[in-house]
């Protein structure tokens, strides 16, 4: 294969400046190919760590984090919550409360290949409870076979203090609805006018003072530069559908959930990685924020996704790669 090649015999600076001018192996260096350490931030700025960096978390700090959390999300048990293998990714909520994500290592590739690596965010919305525990079923397949070519960071709950909050909430303790405060172009002008004219000041949907003002939605902003994702999986409901943002051909169909864009927002995650950053978006809407999908559907949902990531994203990222390797030859 071209890239084994390469990477057996090309170790050459200019190739390497190459491929890491494309942004195709994150962290590429030209001694090794070690991932990029986080970057240093303040406590509640920090990139998330990856657990196999990270020293193992008192059981009772996990216990005191998943008990709130599983007593409220419709059929996720303490247990697997505690299993999960989540740590603390170094950023807190309003309230203090830890984010919490897994960073799973990709497995069964060639030492040549770079994975895709695949950032999946559930609980944006604290008041879609189903959205958060989605997340945590998969987390529970996430070492199956089909999922290990990946490189995951999962981060299911984004807003804990939306969905601790009784009753759960839209938006974060600041009253900011984390979905508008991404830092999209013209954010200052078209984010406000926008919850003004088209929302009727809805406070449900008020996008905060200034973009990446909230610790939630600044940390995700910081991990998207530290993580690098090749595609990002966002899960909300209750709509039922599919709806995308980015540069690759779309999923039409993930389970039962069909194909229907809803358009982009001043200040949402699509909005900013799909058509802003050039990341392709996935926005899974379930048909019920309460009420969980069949077993059957989840994983519909889980394999349909799995097939599209890895015909749509992972085998255009090794072909780019093959390009780039081969043009500086």
């Amino acid at each position: 294969m071209v890239l084994e090649f390469f990477f057996s015999q090309f170790r050459h600076a200019s190739v390497v400046a190459a491929i890491t001018a494309a942004g195709l192996v994150p962290g590429l260096a030209i001694a090794n190919s070690l991932p990029t350490p986080p970057t240093s931030g303040t406590a509640t700025e920090k990139a998330a760590v990856s657990p196999a960096l990270a020293a193992a978390v008192p059981e009772a700090d996990l216990r005191s984090w998943c008990d709130p959390v599983t007593r409220v999300l419709p059929t996720i048990k303490l247990k697997p919550c505690l299993r999960a293998g989540l740590v603390p990714s170094g950023a807190k909520s309003v309230k203090g409360l830890p984010i919490m994500a897994r960073e799973v290592v990709a497995h069964g590739i060639s030492g040549a290949q770079s994975p895709a690596r695949v950032l999946v965010i559930g609980g944006i919305h604290g008041d879609e409870l189903t959205s958060s525990a989605v997340v945590f079923r998969w987390l529970e397949w996430i070492d199956q076979a089909e999922a290990k070519p990946y490189q995951w960071q999962i981060v299911p709950v984004l807003n804990p203090d939306g969905l601790l909050a009784k009753p759960a909430t839209r938006v974060n303790a600041n009253g900011v609805d984390l979905n508008r405060n991404f830092p999209t172009p013209n954010w200052e002008k078209e984010a406000p006018k926008y919850w003004t004219v088209k929302t009727a000041n809805d406070p449900r949907r008020f996008p905060g003072k200034a973009p990446i003002s909230e610790p939630e939605s600044r940390w995700l902003h910081n991990e998207i530069k530290r993580f690098k994702p090749d595609v990002i999986i966002s899960i909300h409901a209750p709509f039922g559908v599919l709806d995308f943002d980015g540069p690759v051909d779309p999923p039409h169909k993930l389970g039962a959930l069909i194909l229907m864009p809803v358009g982009v927002y001043p200040g949402s995650l699509g909005n900013y990685g799909g058509v802003h950053k050039g990341v392709p978006v996935v926005t899974i809407e379930l048909p019920h924020a309460l009420d969980m999908p069949s077993e059957a559907e989840l994983k519909s949902i889980w394999r349909d996704m799995l097939v599209w990531i890895e015909s749509n994203v992972a085998q255009k990222k090794t072909a780019d790669l093959e390009r780039v390797v081969s043009g500086v030859r």
